[in-house]
């Protein structure tokens, strides 16, 4: 009698020995949900033909009737939170910490809600000390306070000045502090979380006591340092660090502004150096816990507020790409008058440790007559939105906020010019606004769409993330139309700096320690990827006196293509190409020294220079193989390079860093 058909194809006796011995401990089996729409089960699985039993599929294949199993969308259902809970157990582990993707972004909750909670105490601190030191009520803005006394406005400064004198004697001997760019850029994540801290100090004191710079470099820096901190302890492979760092920057930025989409963008331009699906989801997690948890912790206000939507006409938008353009040059000239603020501190006959205090006596009468250069002005920022300035007053605070922030910074204030950047553009705007008004036709938009241009524009400059501009503005207005104008003008002022300038104020202060990297972007490998890690270290030498006749003997045709020849010493002094040695066509002279073919005496490598400079020797040279020696006055060999090699090593590195950047584990398909 034939057997009646199955729901499955039946089972051969091969698949069914597979299947019994599927039932070990050590079975691997793809999960039936996969293959849910497919009219078979996986070979590998055990389906309900197979499942022996008083009433299997081995009855069915002898004329019994088949065991009515349950339905292969049913079990493939069941299954599908077992396979879950294995991929969320497996991320957990220390290798999935190291190797998951979802790992990372389990990892940035905890980063977010601590960053959060930072960026919401390191705020509530600076509110307490402005209203202990200049007699704010607590939670005011000193740029916009009504009524500071004059005595406070002249000592508060000074004061400031003097801990930073102090702090700078007792951290003297401190190494310079490691940003989050930097680290990204060179050093593979890796912050201290101590200099992290110190550096947050300085410039809580400095925002304190008045300074005009703003907070959001300690809000970065410290996120940042606890990110890398925590990845370290988890023993993190170098990208996933990198990318926990961004998403300790994404976090403090997100709860700094209450912008979630600004702060991962900023991650991403910045601190990252680039947007990959595999970053996606950690920055994003971090970002909008921190956003949530600083919420909760303190119920932060929105960076400015519109009374009123800003109406944005068709031809407005030629307006605002000549405000971007205009906004691009004045950023060049407020990151110009840090620099040379620098250098004229620099040039005064006093120690650096009263550099701070002097600052705060220059500081002060100015915030006498204009008290808005105090503080980041966020603030002023408000006050211009909803009262504006007039056109005198704007291009007053404008300059005296330009000088106000390089003054500081230049006397050795910490902070930034994010905060700044935004009250300069959002004044420039201003401007820009009053003066369309005096034209006889009405050319330029509405003051508070200028105002956001303008902000948005400069600000990108400074900063050096055009993105994060446009989406801080959509986040805070919610007017898309509004989001539009601005990302014009951010564009025209970004293409005028980078054109003209070249660098944003983070990699312009690099330019000026000698730290030549332009972003985020990981290069540090290559520095770390040195020719004493990619030599041999048995490198073919003879010694100068030899005969060409022993060396034949010694090295016969095809051992050897290079060797290298010692001096009595025991220095490098030359290299000999074993294809003359071995010419039957040129045939040279049997008791001929080696000494005399011996070429190339200064043509060597040192173990700590990159592969790329050993690339440009190899080319310079053009050699396929160069002697590694152990330092310039010896010359004593340690090892050898080929060029071939050093090609492949560096072309594979640079392979498997693309993919970890785009988070693909085979870019080429395993080609």
């Amino acid at each position: 009698m034939e057997a009646p058909l199955l729901s499955a194809t039946p089972v051969r006796s091969a698949d069914r020995t597979l299947v019994q011995a599927g039932r070990g401990p050590h079975f691997r089996y793809t999960p039936l949900f996969l293959f849910r729409d497919m009219d078979t089960h996986p070979p590998s699985s055990p389906t309900p033909a197979a499942s022996p039993g008083p009433e299997s599929g081995l009855e069915a294949e002898a004329g019994g009737p088949a065991a009515p199993g349950p339905h292969p969308r049913r079990r493939a259902g069941s299954r599908r939170l077992p396979v879950a809970w294995r991929a969320l157990t497996h991320a957990l582990t220390p290798k999935g910490l190291r190797s998951s993707e979802l790992s990372l972004a389990l990892l940035s909750l905890p980063v977010g809600v601590a960053v959060g909670l930072v960026v919401a105490g390191l705020h509530a601190l600076v509110l307490a000390l402005h209203s202990l030191a200049f007699k704010v009520p607590f939670g005011e803005h000193i740029s916009s306070a009504l009524f500071i006394p004059s005595a406070l406005t002249l000592v508060a400064p000074v004061v400031g000045g003097a801990l930073l004198a102090g702090l700078g004697l007792l951290f003297r001997r401190a190494r310079d502090t490691v940003d989050p760019i930097e680290a990204n850029a060179l050093y593979g994540g890796r912050m201290s979380l101590r200099d992290s801290l110190r550096l947050t100090l300085s410039i809580v004191v400095s925002h304190g006591a008045g300074g005009s710079v703003g907070m959001e470099a300690a809000f970065t820096q410290t996120g940042a340092g606890m990110a890398s901190n925590f990845g370290r302890r988890l023993n993190l492979r170098r990208n996933d660090l990198r990318t926990l760092v961004g998403c300790g920057a994404a976090a403090a930025i997100s709860a700094a502004f209450s912008a979630p989409l600004a702060g991962a963008f900023y991650a991403y331009e910045l601190v990252i150096g680039t947007y990959t699906l595999a970053t996606l989801a950690p920055v994003c997690v971090a970002a909008v816990v921190a956003n949530q948890v600083a919420q909760m912790a303190l119920n932060r206000p929105a960076l400015f507020i519109l009374a009123e939507p800003p109406v944005i006409r068709g031809g407005d938008f030629v307006t605002f790409l000549l405000v971007g353009l205009a906004a691009g040059a004045l950023a060049i000239l407020t990151m110009q008058a840090v620099t040379y603020a620098e250098r004229v501190f620099r040039q005064l006959p006093l120690p650096r440790a009263v550099h701070p205090i002097l600052g705060g006596l220059l500081l002060g009468p100015m915030a006498l007559a204009l008290p808005g250069v105090l503080g980041g002005g966020q603030g002023a920022l408000q006050y211009g939105f909803d009262h504006g300035y007039g056109l005198g007053l704007a291009l007053a605070m404008l300059l005296a906020k330009i000088v106000a922030s390089a003054l500081c910074l230049g006397a050795g204030f910490r902070g930034g010019l994010f905060s700044a950047s935004l009250l300069l553009g959002s004044l420039f705007g201003s401007m820009v606004a009053d003066i369309g008004t005096m034209l006889p036709f009405h050319l330029v938009a509405q003051r508070s769409a200028v105002m956001l241009v303008g902000m948005g524009s400069l600000a990108a400059a400074v900063v050096g993330a055009p993105v994060t501009m446009v989406l801080l503005v959509l986040e805070l207005t919610g007017d898309l139309r509004a989001s539009a104008g601005v990302l014009m003008g951010v564009i025209a002022s970004t293409v005028l700096v980078r054109e003209t300038f070249g660098y944003s104020f983070a990699t312009w202060r690099f330019h000026q320690r000698g730290v030549q990297i332009r972003g985020g972007h990981d290069i540090g490998w290559v520095k770390d990827m040195t020719v004493g890690r990619l030599m041999r270290g048995d490198p073919k030498t003879v010694p100068a006196g030899i005969t060409l006749g022993a060396l034949r003997g010694h090295y016969p045709p095809g051992s050897a293509k290079t060797v290298f020849v010692l001096d009595a010493a025991g220095a490098f002094a030359g290299r000999v190409d074993m294809n003359a040695v071995h010419d039957p066509q040129h045939e040279l002279p049997a008791d001929q020294a080696v000494a005399e073919l011996a070429r190339d005496r200064e043509h060597f490598l040192l173990p700590d220079q990159s592969v790329r400079m050993a690339l440009q020797r190899f080319a310079d040279w053009d050699a396929d193989s160069l002697p590694v020696v152990e330092g310039v006055s010896s010359r004593r060999i340690v090892g050898y390079l080929t060029e071939a090699y050093a090609l492949r090593r560096y072309s594979q590195e640079l392979e498997r860093r693309r993919g970890d950047e785009l988070g693909v584990r085979d870019l080429f398909g395993g080609v």
